[in-house]
């Protein structure tokens, strides 16, 4: 025999919770009205709604519900023990959506306003704090949360609704996301201070050919550069130490376990010998990028405008 499967599809219990919770929303705000003054009329009046609409809207919950939540007396209504139990939940509901509204106005205002704000750990120390510095001049309350990453973290936090803006590297090009190049920072060969090359100041790339190397892992915008400039200068580099942070890098340099192509540091680091990169052209592009047709909130605009603003001299020079 064969069973024909319904054509109405089983929902699972998640389901059949988010369903009912659809249901029910719309009238949560008019039950908890009639639970408070224990009268229709005077809950319509308060709710700005019509009695017979409110009258309803308390009989179809219940019916959707399957239990009755009031005691009809007259003109008046009690709450059952159902009703109770019930009341508990929806004002605690309701009480949590209005902390919700309030936290998202509060975010989206002008002058008091947040930002979540994505940057590479490279650019914490120095030049994201200046920035910052150098904005809240003009807009001494807007807040911050601050997320520092690589790249493509970075850019999936966009696309999470995690990030409103991100400076990273390379600069991207994705048809969800809206990408401005800033500035470029030159990339330096760093080599601990007793190596071959130490005395050196400048230096072609393509003679660390036979070096080994230290570098980010897979995934950081600064390892594909670095993978790029050695293919052009000829050779892939032989890779001893994958990290996930420039600094720690240097100090695997400065304990002579490879050579690294880095962004300047912002305190010099004792035991390493920065060279001057000639051929090829070693530097990397800084770029802001955000999530494409989405709206900015004014302290978001602000910032971006702000970012903007700064191109070509966002990183010292």
């Amino acid at each position: 025999m064969v069973h024909q499967q319904s054509s109405r599809a089983r929902l699972s219990p998640s389901s059949d919770t988010e369903d009912m919770a659809l249901l029910l929303a719309p009238r949560l705000a008019y039950f908890a009205g009639v639970a408070r003054t224990e009268h229709v009329t005077r809950a319509a009046q308060e709710l700005n709604v019509p009695q017979s609409t409110l009258s309803r809207a308390m009989v179809r919950l219940e019916q959707d519900l399957g239990v009755d939540l009031f005691a009809r007396h007259g003109r008046t209504v009690s709450l059952t023990t159902a009703g109770r139990t019930f009341l508990a939940s929806v004002e605690r509901a309701l009480a949590e959506i209005g902390r919700a509204a309030e936290e998202v106005r509060a975010d989206a205002d002008p002058a008091t306003g947040k930002v979540a704000f994505g940057f590479l750990h490279t650019m914490g120390a120095e030049t994201v704090p200046g920035l910052l510095h150098a904005f809240r001049a003009d807009h001494p309350r807007v807040r911050f949360s601050l997320v520092q990453n690589y790249g493509e973290a970075m850019l999936e936090g966009l696309r999470a609704g995690a990030l409103d803006l991100c400076l990273t590297s390379p600069v991207p090009d994705a048809p969800d996301l809206v990408a401005r190049r800033l500035d470029e920072q030159k990339l330096r060969l760093v080599v601990p201070a007793d190596h071959r090359l130490a005395a050196r100041r400048r230096i072609r790339l393509a003679e660390a050919a036979e070096e080994t190397f230290v570098t980010l892992e897979p995934g950081y915008g600064l390892r594909r550069i670095t993978d790029d400039l050695c293919r052009e200068a000829g050779f892939k580099p032989r890779i001893a130490f994958e990290g996930e942070e420039a600094e720690t890098l240097r100090g695997l340099v400065a304990a002579g376990l490879g050579v690294a192509l880095l962004p300047p540091p912002t305190v010099p680091r004792p035991g390493v010998v920065e060279l001057t990169v000639t051929a090829p052209r070693a530097v990397r592009e800084i770029g802001v990028a955000w999530l494409a047709d989405h709206p900015d909130t004014p302290p978001v605009a602000a910032f971006k405008k702000f970012l903007l603003s700064r191109r070509g001299t966002l990183l010292p020079a």
